[in-house]
């Protein structure tokens, strides 16, 4: 925290425009020594791009740039922090790094900027994640809980858990300075009642841990089915180009193709399988288990059937495990088997392109992520949130069973403490270096 950091800050390769960041107590003075003889950085208008080179040791001009400063706490890391916007390619930004780093500036490490504004009180521990989650968002929706949480929105729901919490073991801990006094029936069913209420808001944001893991992680989609049932084609459709060999011939895919696709705002990873059916081709036969090994991850299986043909069923309900399924009917545009008439499923064509529509509805609908779904969610946690809360859950749920076994109130106080200890470790109110490191080793180097 005492030194001065520099990265560059966009993605590598050439582009019109590079942008380097420096940060730290010295930023400005460093920034000066790059500058020609007639500049300083005290002489820049605060937050105003000026025009100005970058000079190397003999004043020769390395790149002219437009350097912008920001007096700490106004900046994004609460240091003052200098922002080069130089010309975009690969040798330039180098050479502008390197000259920073030879006037004494340290190269930043992956996420150290984002860290640093997280230590200087600029955003929380939760904000500090929507930033690596707002840049690796490859859909709308999950751009939108991004933004959400980056507002500090899943930060104050931590906040009130815990002041709620805090409320509940400040009564019970007058009762601990007061020993004299019990824990009287009326008291306590009044702590039983908040400690429900609390528990009922930590679920709430445990539903949306499902939610969450879509959104970063994407969709496990399997496209299961018979040989020539459809299952390529509509891999095809579904993407807009052809991705997958499309034949006639039976057992012509062996292997499983997996592409990622943007449907309704839901990352949906789709995964073509080979065909189930018997088979003495030793390379078909592993082509099927491999088929069998990616249903076993899914979480969603679109099993793709030949309307034309009698209903045959290569999945049990206990194959099915409980996952997500949906019986994608092709052929449509051709007669249809009298098996699949009233059968509950989705009917497409692939041939002709129709249905696909109904089908992006449903699977948003199974996956309850529709607009009018996910409108309630404002945030979507991810797994150090889930386990957190789970954490403050259990400790909750021991401090009831504490109190209605009629035992001491320092043993209810202790489970309160425990609770708001994980509540606050969502937000970053009870940290460690681990913690930290941990979290910020997945950013970028720049942010």
């Amino acid at each position: 925290m005492e030194s001065t950091i520099a990265a560059i800050a966009t993605p590598p390769g050439m582009g019109a425009i590079g942008m380097i960041r420096v940060s730290g107590a010295e930023a400005f003075s460093h920034m000066s020594q790059c500058l020609p003889a007639s500049q300083a950085c005290s002489a820049m208008k605060e937050r105003i791009a000026t025009l100005t080179k970058i000079v190397d040791t003999d004043g020769e001009t390395i790149d002219e740039v437009l350097a912008t400063c920001f007096h700490g706490p106004r900046s994004y890391t609460g240091e003052d922090t200098v922002e080069i916007a130089c010309h975009g390619g690969v040798l330039v930004m180098r050479r502008v790094l390197q000259r920073l780093l030879d006037v004494g500036v340290l190269p930043a490490g992956a996420g150290e900027f984002s860290q640093r504004a997280f230590l200087n009180g600029k955003m929380d521990l939760t904000q500090a994640e929507a930033v690596m989650d707002l840049i690796s968002a490859q859909t709308e929706l999950a751009m939108r809980a991004a933004h959400e949480q980056l507002q500090g929105t899943l930060g104050n729901d931590a906040e009130s858990i815990r002041d709620e919490i805090l409320g509940i073991a400040a009564h019970t801990e007058a009762y601990i300075d007061f020993p004299e006094e019990d824990i009287d029936t009326d008291t306590g069913n009044t702590l039983k009642k908040r400690l429900g209420e609390v528990c009922a808001k930590i679920d709430r944001l445990l539903q949306t841990a499902e939610h969450g893991r879509i959104l970063r992680e994407g969709v496990r989609t399997v496209i299961f089915g018979s040989p020539n049932a459809g299952k390529s084609s509509l891999l095809n459709r579904l993407l807009g180009y052809e991705r997958a060999i499309v034949s006639d011939i039976e057992g012509t895919t062996r292997d499983t193709v997996e592409e990622v696709l943007n449907l309704q705002g839901i990352p949906v990873r789709l995964i073509d399988t080979a065909g189930m059916r018997e088979s003495d081709d030793a390379i078909e036969q592993q082509g099927v288990k491999r088929t069998r090994d990616q249903l076993e991850t899914a979480d969603l299986i679109l099993e793709v059937v030949d309307g034309t043909q009698p209903r045959v069923s290569h999945l049990s309900d206990d194959e099915i495990g409980g996952r997500h399924h949906i019986h994608v009917i092709n052929k449509a545009d051709l007669e249809l088997h009298s098996d699949w008439n009233s059968a509950a499923g989705v009917k497409i064509s692939c041939t002709q392109a129709t249905g696909l529509d109904e089908l992006a509805n449903t699977i948003a609908h199974e996956l309850s992520m529709g607009a009018g779904e996910w409108g309630g969610h404002a945030v979507a946690i991810n797994t150090r949130h889930q386990a957190c809360l789970k954490r403050a859950r259990a400790a909750l749920e021991a401090a009831e069973r504490t109190l209605n076994d009629g035992q001491s109130a320092e043993f209810i106080s202790v489970e309160l403490r425990d609770a708001m200890e994980s509540i606050g470790e969502i937000a970053g109110r009870i940290d460690t270096e681990e913690l930290l490191g941990e979290i910020f080793s997945s950013f970028c180097i720049g942010k």
